[in-house]
């Protein structure tokens, strides 16, 4: 599995639906794992995003789907990033120099 990171932005729509129901985002997180995501961690944030979310899923596609779902719902605009472990990280770099 990849790990990536799933900065969130509500919109005005998402900002009247967190306010009315907060439990609600659920939802999305259930859309993750609907779509073949692993929910690690989610943070709310302060600043330019709302939300930090890192996901695991197999692979680039996988994230597409639970992304293009996510932005669907008309609640959020998501900015996705991979990532990989500090650990593997340096492994490369070493091993590829």
């Amino acid at each position: 599995m990849k790990t990536f990171i799933i900065l969130t932005e509500l919109t005005d729509q998402g900002k009247k639906t967190i306010q009315n129901d907060p439990a609600g985002m659920k939802l999305s997180n259930q859309a993750i794992e609907n779509r073949g995501g692993v929910l690690v961690d989610q943070y709310a944030l302060l600043g330019p995003w709302d939300f930090l979310t890192i996901i695991q899923a197999a692979d680039e596609k996988a994230i597409f789907r639970i992304t293009t779902e996510l932005d669907a719902l008309g609640t959020v605009k998501t900015t996705t990033l991979p990532a990989m472990p500090i650990e593997e990280f340096i492994d490369d770099i070493l091993t590829n120099t």
